[in-house]
Parts: structure tokens; sequence; C-alpha cells
């Protein structure tokens, strides 16, 4: 009896050895515990401490500065484990961006409002003749709707990115706006090349109607005729307002398409570095030495910044040339022929030059009823 006693012991002891010696080898990290590889491991420390001898805030302020280890990647970048610039990149556009774009939509909006209760719809003062002639012709029509389509479709996905699971995911859910941002993504991508063509053609057609000149100071003066029934300030084929339309299109769609092709080929286009040496010539200084993620996240910011001001300007030029804004506008880009009437009050320096008398002389005022 005792004997088996003795042999129960003895075995026990024989499988706490073991145990032991099975944790002793896994914190020395061998198999004849050599408390040698576990100093170099831990530098001294007592084993246990996974912080070592440097404290966790120190880890993490040095990774948060974007301190760079070593990887066998070909990407430079890859030995960083945090990249500090994307938390701040991140912040800003989730912070201020969709602030200042709320701001911006919200405030066109409530302008438009207060024009339209103001001002009601801008009518054609002497009515309409009956009588039409061309404003735009089929092709001129044709460029104008693929440019006005594409950059609906572009501005509605792109909102979506920005806006959508703030206020469309708790209406719609999860998998349909999951659904919904997928394909719009893909629209985005494709449909911005017609946007692309749609202003190259848009450039070559208009560009020599829309340079300034002199008329543009008169009829910015009396702000051309919208704000006062009756006051129809001369103006050629395209008026003031008209110039600044096309060239924020044509300009904003320029610096919009390069950073969305940025966007699409981050690796191959990164436009960011040159621009900023190109500005610095002019005494800034701006960093010129940017990772291929850094470009991508300046061109993230500003064809954000970018399309949200287009669309701002946009709105506003749906407005004045939809009939709630202004009767018989719409026409120029349906049928392409606008009421007589209409020519003279708007743009009557263009209808004398069609052979159409204008409304008082040279184009002048006329007098309200």
């Amino acid at each position: 009896m005792e004997w088996l006693k003795l042999r129960h012991y003895f075995i026990t002891l024989v499988f706490a050895l073991f145990i032991s010696y099975g944790v002793l080898a896994g914190l020395t990290g061998s198999a004849f515990l050599n408390i040698g590889v576990l100093s170099a491991q831990t530098g001294g420390a007592v084993p246990g401490n996974f912080s070592g001898n440097i404290g966790d805030a120190e880890i993490w302020r040095a990774i948060r500065k974007g301190v760079k280890g070593q990887s066998v990647l070909q990407d430079p970048q890859a030995g960083v484990l945090v990249q500090s610039e994307g938390d701040n990149w991140r912040a800003f556009k989730n912070g201020p961006l969709l602030t200042f774009g709320g701001w911006v939509l919200a405030v066109i909006l409530i302008a438009l409002a207060a024009f339209r209760f103001h001002r009601g719809q801008v009518k054609i003062d002497a009515g309409p003749s009956g009588q039409t002639m061309e404003r735009f012709n089929a092709v001129e029509r044709a460029t104008h709707w693929l440019t006005a389509s594409s950059f609906i479709v572009l501005a509605l996905s792109g909102l979506n990115v920005l806006y959508g699971k703030y206020f469309l995911m708790p209406i719609i859910g999860q998998e349909t706006f999951a659904l919904l941002t997928a394909y719009g993504k893909l629209a985005h991508n494709y449909i911005g090349f017609a946007f692309m063509v749609g202003i190259a053609l848009m450039f070559v057609m208009w560009v020599r109607f829309n340079i300034f000149d002199r008329t543009d100071i008169e009829w910015a003066a009396k702000g051309g005729g919208l704000f006062s029934k009756g006051v129809h300030p001369p103006a050629k084929r395209f008026n003031l307002g008209q110039k600044l339309i096309f060239w924020v299109v044509v300009l904003g769609g320029l610096t919009l398409s390069l950073s969305g092709l940025a966007l699409l080929f981050p690796f191959e286009i990164t436009p960011w570095g040159k621009t900023f040496a190109a500005i610095n010539l002019l005494g800034f200084s701006f960093p010129t030495n940017l990772s291929a993620l850094q470009e991508v996240q300046l061109s993230v910011l500003w064809h954000s910044a970018v399309s949200l001001a287009m669309i701002a300007v946009v709105l506003a030029h749906i407005y004045i040339g939809s009939p709630i804004g202004m009767e018989g506008a719409l026409d120029a880009v349906t049928s392409g022929q606008v009421d007589t009437n209409w020519v003279k009050e708007h743009h009557s320096l263009w209808a004398k030059e069609k052979g159409i008398s204008s409304l008082s002389g040279e184009g002048g005022d006329q007098p309200a009823e």
C-alpha cells in the first residue's frame, strides 16, 4: 500500500517537472533552458513584462509619428506600421471637409429659395413673340447633355460616398446601401471619361464666345437684370454669368479629371509633388517629396472639395436655366430654338448680330412696365 502511494507521488512529481520544463523552454526559447537567450530577447527585463524596457506610451508615440521598421516587401512604406498623415487626413476629410461641403450646399439652396421668393420666375417682359431662332445646334445640344448628364451621375455618386452613410443608409439599410455604393463607384469611375470628353468639346466649341470683355462690366453692375423686372443689360451670345459657369465647368472639370485619374492610377499618376514644386517657385514651402499614399490622400481631398464647389455652382445654373427660374431658357438646350423676344431681352448684342432688332436701339435697358 505504501509502495503504491510512493509510485503515485513519483508520477505526479515527474508530470510537474515535465510541465515546468515546457514552460521554461517556452520562456527562454531554448531546449537547454539557456537564460542568455532570454536576456538577449528581453534586454535583461523581467520575463512577462510585455513592453520590455520601453513603456507603452513611448512605443505608441513612436508608431504614431511614423517610425519605420524593416520589411521584405518592395514598397518603401511597408515598414511603417501607422502612417501619421493618414490619421490627419481622415480627421480633416470627415470633419472640416464634410462640414464645409454641407454648409456650401445649404447656403446655395437657401439663396436660390430666397431668390425665387423675391423675384419669382424671370419672365419674358415683352411676352413670347411666337417667332424663334436657333440658339444651339444639334452638336452643341448633344455636348451640353453629355456633360450635364455625366456630371449629375458623378455628383450623386460622389455625394453618396461623402454623406450617404449618414443620411441614406439609415433609410434604405446597410445591404442596399452597400450595393448602391458599389455600383455607384463603378459608374463614377467609367462615366468620368464621358465627362472629360464633354468638357473638351465644350471648350473647343464655345471658348471664343466666353472671352471676357467690356460688356461684362455693365452686365455685372446691373446684376444681369436678374433682380429687377424690365432691366436687360446688353450681352453677346453668352453673358457674364454664363461665361463664369463655362470657366468653372471647364477649369474645375479639368482639375477634377486630373485628380480623378490620379485616384484611378495612384502609382502611375502622382501630380502633387510636381505641383507643389512649381508653387514653391512663388515663395511657398509645400512638401515635394511625397509618397504614393500621400499623393492619393491629397487627390481625394482636392477632388472632394472642388466637386462640392462645382455642385453648388451647377445647382444655380440648373435653377436659372429651368422653367422655374427663367421663362424660355430651357428651350435653348432642348429644341435649340428660343423665342426672339427672349433673345432680344437677354442677348441683345447677339440678336443684333443675327439681324434681329433690339428692344431699344443698341440693346439698352427696356423700361419696366
